[in-house]
C-alpha cells in the first residue's frame, strides 16, 4: 500500500514512474548525458554477450569463456550503476524531499529492495 501511494504521487508530478505495471513508464527528469552513457554501456554489454556466444560456438577454452562472462557481468553492472545513480538523484531525492512520511518510507523500502536485488 505504501508503495502504491508513492508511485502515483510521483507520476502525477512528472518525476518518475515507479510502477512497472503501468503502461508507458518512463523516467521523468534526467541529467543530460545520462541516457547516452546508459545506451553506450548497454551496447557494450551486448557486444560482450555476442563475444561470449561466439566463444561457446567456437568451443573455446573454458577459462577464456569464464573471463568473457566476467567482462559481460561488469558491463551489465555499469548499466545498473548508472540507472541506480539516476534513480537516487532524481526519483528518490524528489520523494524524500517532498512527499509525506508514509511515501518517504515507501521510497526507503524501494531503495533497500533495489540494493538487495543488485548486490547479488
Amino acid at each position: 500500500m505504501k508503495k502504491n501511494l508513492l508511485k502515483h504521487s510521483a507520476i502525477e508530478n512528472g518525476v518518475c514512474n515507479y510502477d512497472s505495471d503501468l503502461p508507458g513508464r518512463r523516467a521523468g527528469k534526467r541529467r543530460s548525458g545520462d541516457q547516452g552513457f546508459e545506451l553506450a554501456a548497454a551496447a557494450s554489454s551486448r557486444g560482450q554477450i555476442r563475444g561470449l556466444q561466439r566463444m561457446v560456438e567456437e568451443d573455446r577454452y573454458c577459462a577464456d569463456i569464464l573471463t568473457q562472462v566476467s567482462f559481460a557481468q561488469e558491463a551489465l553492472r555499469a548499466v545498473a550503476r548508472a540507472l541506480m545513480r539516476n534513480h537516487l538523484s532524481h526519483c528518490a531525492a524528489y520523494a524524500i524531499r517532498t512527499r509525506s512520511a508514509e511515501e518517504r518510507w515507501a521510497m526507503y523500502d524501494e531503495l533497500l529492495e533495489m540494493i538487495y536485488k543488485n548486490a547479488r
